[in-house]
């Protein structure tokens, strides 16, 4: 069984079991559960017996929930901006934060 989850308009595909990286969510700490409200589409079990459920736009009903793992920073992206022949140079750096969830079970 797997599942399409809308999380603050980034959609995933999750099976039972996966590990994604979603954006940071500061409430959660290690060892919490979130839950994932807005599920878009729950597909069968990938042999054709099952006919899965899409949502309009979200599947009433069902929901994923998640175990947090960790907290993590992404690599860091360099931004250098240059003007040529105005002597104008900058140059910044960013990480971005994110949070490791492992799927448990799929609802619906």
């Amino acid at each position: 069984m797997y599942a399409v989850v809308d999380d603050r308009n980034q959609q995933y595909r999750v099976q039972p079991g996966d590990r994604i990286q979603i954006h940071l969510r500061a409430d959660a700490n290690e060892g919490d559960t979130v839950t994932f409200d807005k599920v878009c589409l729950v597909g069968g079990d990938g042999t054709g017996g099952g006919a899965g459920r899409i949502g309009t736009p979200h599947v009433p009903g069902a929901s994923v929930t998640a175990k947090v793992v960790r907290q993590l920073k992404g690599p860091k992206v360099i931004i250098g901006k240059f003007r040529k022949r105005k002597n104008s140079r900058r140059r910044t750096g960013f990480r971005a934060k994110y949070t490791v969830v492992q799927i448990e079970s799929i609802q619906g």
